[in-house]
C-alpha cells in the first residue's frame, strides 16, 4: 500500500471494472456488492470504489463493516448482482491490501473476466482523471451481510449433535473479519466456545495474518490449558482454516481435507466427483479410489474448482492451502464452514481429531507433505521452463510414473509420492511441493526439487 496499491491506481481498477459490467450487459441494470477487510485504509478503499461505481450509475451495495469473503459472496447470489468487489490481500502481510472480484455466481472471477479487465486498465490507464464523485456516505447504502451468512450456514451443520457432544472449541480469529461470525455462530447454539484474537488490529498481532502452525502458538496453548477438543482459526479474510487438535498440535490441511472428505462419504453418504488442485494431497484420491468416486485435477486457485462445482460435477474440493469446496454451499472459500464441520465431524464419529488421523492414515496409508519457497529469478524461470519442456524420466534416483504439466511440473512416482515445482500466482516465488510416504523420501524429493532450478 503506497507503492503500487494506491487510490489513484484503485480507481483505474474499479473504473475497468465498472466498463466491463457495462459492457457485458448494456440493457440491464447493474449492481456490485462491496466489501473490504481489517487491514488498514481497506475501508476507505472499498467507499472509494463505491463513489466511483455509482458515478458510472452502477447501484452500489457496501457492507456496513469488514465481512469475510464468503458472506461477501452470497450477497452476491441473494441479491441477484452482476459483481462483488472485496478489498482485502487475504493471508499475506499486512502491508499488501488486493482488490479481488467475483462474479454473478459468487465465485471468484475466471482468468477470461480477469483478462479482460486487465486489458481495460491498459487501455483507459494513460489518459485517466479522476473526477471526484460527491457522494456522502448515505448516499451509499450500507448493507448487513452477517445475519443473512449466518443463518445460511445454520441449515448447513448439525449444531445439535455437536451441542449434545459437549464439544469445547478454541477459537483464534487472528483480527480478521470472522469476529462475530464464528465465534457468535457457535455462542448462538450454545456450544462452549472460547476465542482470542477477536478485535481489530491492522498489524494483526505483529504476524502474518494466515493459518499457519507458526502463527498459531496461542491458539494451541489454549487449546490445551483450557482442555478443549478441537482449535479452529481462520485467515484476515475468513476464507481460509487452521485446525489443531486437542493435544494442541496443528493439523496439515491437507489431512483435514481428506479426513473430512472421508466423513462425508462415510456418514453423510455423499456421492459424485471430487476436485482437488495439483498440489494437494494424493490421499485424495486414495479415498475416491476406494468409494469409486471420479477425480478432477485443477489448476492451484479456488476458482477452477468453484468452476466445477458450478457446473455440478463435484459434490467436494480441496486446495491444499486450506481451501474448501462444498455442494450445495458458497462457490467461494470458507474457513469458517470448513471449522465448524470439522466439529461436526469430532461430534458425529465421537472420536478425536488425533484418533481420526491415526484411522485416516491406518485405512488409507501414512503420508506426509511439505513445501519450500524460493525467490523467483530469471535464472530459475528459464530452468523451470526448460524442465516443463522436457520433463525427466528419472528423479532423485526413481523412476517418473507420471508427468502432469497443467501448471507448472509435477513428476508422480508409484505409491502415490510426487513433486511439484510452479511459480507463484501471488508472489515473486518458485514454491515446490512434495509427498511421500515417509519423511526421508520427503526430505529428498524437496532438497532435489530445488536443486533441479539451480
Amino acid at each position: 500500500m503506497g507503492e503500487d496499491f494506491t487510490f489513484h491506481n484503485v480507481r483505474v481498477v474499479v473504473q475497468a471494472v465498472a466498463n466491463y459490467l457495462l459492457r457485458e450487459d448494456p440493457s440491464e441494470p447493474v449492481s456490485v456488492i462491496v466489501g473490504y477487510d481489517t487491514r488498514f485504509l481497506s475501508e476507505r478503499y472499498a467507499f472509494e470504489a463505491a463513489k466511483v461505481l455509482a458515478r458510472n450509475r452502477i447501484k452500489v451495495f457496501v457492507s456496513d463493516r469488514d465481512a469475510p469473503s464468503q458472506a461477501l459472496a452470497y450477497q452476491i447470489i441473494k441479491r441477484g448482482c452482476q459483481a462483488g468487489i472485496n478489498f482485502t490481500a487475504s493471508f499475506n502481510p499486512p502491508r499488501y491490501n488486493g482488490l479481488k472480484l467475483n462474479v454473478e455466481a459468487g465465485s471468484p472471477a475466471l482468468p477470461e473476466v480477469t483478462d479482460a479487465v486487465e486489458d481495460e486498465v491498459r487501455r483507459i490507464m494513460p489518459t485517466f482523471s479522476h473526477v471526484p464523485g460527491y457522494f456522502s456516505r448515505d448516499q451509499i447504502p450500507r448493507i448487513n451481510v452477517q445475519t443473512d451468512y449466518l443463518n445460511f450456514v445454520r441449515d448447513k451443520i448439525d449444531f445439535k449433535i455437536i451441542k449434545e457432544a459437549r464439544l469445547r472449541i478454541a477459537a483464534d480469529l487472528l483480527y480478521g473479519t470472522s469476529r462475530e461470525y464464528l465465534d457468535e455462530i457457535l455462542e448462538e447454539n450454545e456450544i462452549d466456545v472460547e476465542e482470542i484474537h477477536g478485535y481489530v488490529d491492522p498489524y494483526f498481532g505483529g504476524v502474518v495474518p494466515s493459518c499457519s502452525e507458526e502463527n498459531l502458538s496461542e491458539l494451541k496453548t489454549l487449546v490445551t490449558s483450557r482442555h478443549c477438543h478441537l482449535g479452529i482459526a481462520t485467515d484476515a479474510d475468513g476464507d481460509r482454516f487452521g485446525i489443531i487438535d486437542e493435544k494442541g498440535n496443528f493439523v496439515h490441511p491437507n489431512f483435514i481435507l481428506a479426513m473430512l472428505l472421508d466423513y462425508l462419504v462415510r456418514f453423510k453418504g455423499r456421492r459424485g466427483g471430487v476436485a482437488r488442485s495439483i498440489a494437494t494431497t494424493h490421499l485424495i484420491d486414495r479415498i475416491c479410489r476406494k468409494f469409486d468416486l471420479p477425480v478432477h485435477k485443477t489448476k492451484v486457485g479456488f476458482k477452477y474448482m468453484a468452476e466445477l462445482l458450478l457446473g455440478g460435477e463435484i459434490f467436494f474440493g480441496g486446495e491444499e492451502s486450506a481451501c474448501i469446496a462444498l455442494e450445495n454451499h458458497i462457490p467461494e472459500k470458507d474457513g469458517i464452514m470448513a471449522g465448524i464441520l470439522v466439529a461436526e465431524m469430532l461430534a458425529v464419529t465421537g472420536l478425536s481429531l488425533s484418533e481420526l488421523r491415526k484411522r485416516l492414515f491406518a485405512e488409507y496409508g501414512p503420508m506426509v507433505c511439505g513445501q519450500l519457497n524460493v525467490p523467483q529469478t530469471p535464472e530459475r524461470v528459464k530452468k523451470l521452463k526448460a524442465l516443463i519442456a522436457n520433463p525427466p524420466a528419472r528423479f532423485a534416483n526413481r523412476p517418473v510414473y507420471e508427468v502432469e504439466t497443467i501448471e507448472g511440473l509435477k513428476l508422480d512416482f508409484k505409491e502415490d509420492d510426487w513433486i511439484l515445482l510452479r511459480q507463484s500466482g501471488t508472489e515473486p516465488l518458485i514454491r515446490c511441493y512434495a509427498e511421500a510416504s515417509n519423511r526421508k523420501d520427503l526430505k529428498i524429493l524437496l532438497e532435489k526439487g530445488l536443486e533441479a532450478i539451480e
